[in-house]
């Protein structure tokens, strides 16, 4: 039910109307959202319709949609961040997808459940989970926690976007798609150099066996046609195996899959041990890989202006 059309939209490929999570999918396109907000719409918009009974939203409103926020917060226990989320997911199906306004939604109940601070972890701790880990795994690990990365923030890093010289790491289309510069710690230099000849090599292989290309962002691959094969938009971390692209169906090497460095790091987990309070934090920092970087970016944070303005080049 929640596939069905609402009467309005374009063609779908095959001449139809585009369903309604099509036109979502859509939309999201055009505002250049990032991919896990498009996730998390989607996620919320299911929700919602499976709640109502399977009805269309066109053929719901206010009522059904504080029922189903009201239902998180008191029945489901969620965060107030998580029910936020929620609601932005709504009001942006009726507003950018449906074209209808919502009233105020009056009665609306929030969570009561208080804030909690997050788990830290010492800095003895994250050297005994990095000891379990080798190779690029070991690499991609370091970044998170000594450069403040996300997961996809590293894996999607192009070697253009490290600067060994200057010893920072440009960070493109970041959350809320902006850019910023961090620190790329001295420790790391010589390791990430030679991972990054690997890699050159990797891609010459690439490229004589008739590949080499890579995805480029927004329409670059349109207006620089021969870029998608140049070293400097490589990425840092790629796949092991060259993959089609599911737009154009030719064969690309990606970069790694997000599940490669959060299974090696629950394996780390399990190898370094520890006390159970203490394999729940690092279990939170495996889910939220920020919280896993947040004393290096509290300590960076100081100096990142600095930083940024003796590296700016003239």
């Amino acid at each position: 039910m929640g596939e069905q059309s609402n009467g309005s939209g374009g063609a779908g490929g095959r001449g139809r109307p585009l369903r309604l999570l099509e036109q979502v999918h859509e939309a999201i396109w055009r505002r250049y959202y990032s991919r896990r907000t498009e996730e998390a719409y989607v996620h919320w918009i299911k929700r919602f319709i499976y709640f109502s009974g399977r009805r269309h939203p066109r053929d719901l409103g206010e009522a059904e949609v504080t029922a189903f926020l009201n239902h998180l917060a008191a029945e489901r226990k969620v965060a107030g961040a998580t029910q936020n989320q929620a609601l932005s997911a709504l009001l942006f199906l009726y507003r950018e997808v449906l074209g209808m306004e919502l009233g105020w939604l009056q009665g609306i109940e929030r969570p009561t459940r208080p804030p909690r601070m997050p788990t830290v972890l010492t800095r003895a701790e994250v050297e005994r989970l990095l000891a379990q880990l080798h190779g690029p795994k070991w690499l991609i690990a370091s970044l998170l926690y000594g450069s403040g990365l996300r997961v996809l923030e590293c894996l999607r890093l192009r070697v253009k976007d490290v600067d060994l010289g200057y010893r920072q790491i440009l960070v493109r289309d970041g959350k809320g798609e902006k850019d910023r510069v961090t620190r790329l710690p001295e420790k790391l230099l010589g390791p990430l150099r030679a991972h990054l000849e690997r890699v050159r090599g990797l891609h010459g292989r690439d490229l004589r066996a008739g590949y080499g290309e890579v995805h480029l962002p927004y329409a670059l691959a349109r207006k620089y046609p021969r870029a998608a094969r140049e070293w400097c938009w490589q990425y840092v971390f790629p796949s092991a195996h060259r993959s089609a692209d599911p737009e154009d169906g030719v064969l690309r090497r990606h970069h790694l899959d997000e599940s490669v460095p959060q299974r090696a790091l629950k394996d780390a987990l399990r190898a370094a041990g520890g006390s159970r309070s203490r394999r729940a934090a690092i279990r939170c920092a495996i889910r939220s890989p920020r919280t896993f970087s947040r004393r290096a970016t509290t300590s960076a944070r100081s100096r990142s202006c600095s930083v940024t303005r003796t590296c700016r080049r003239p």
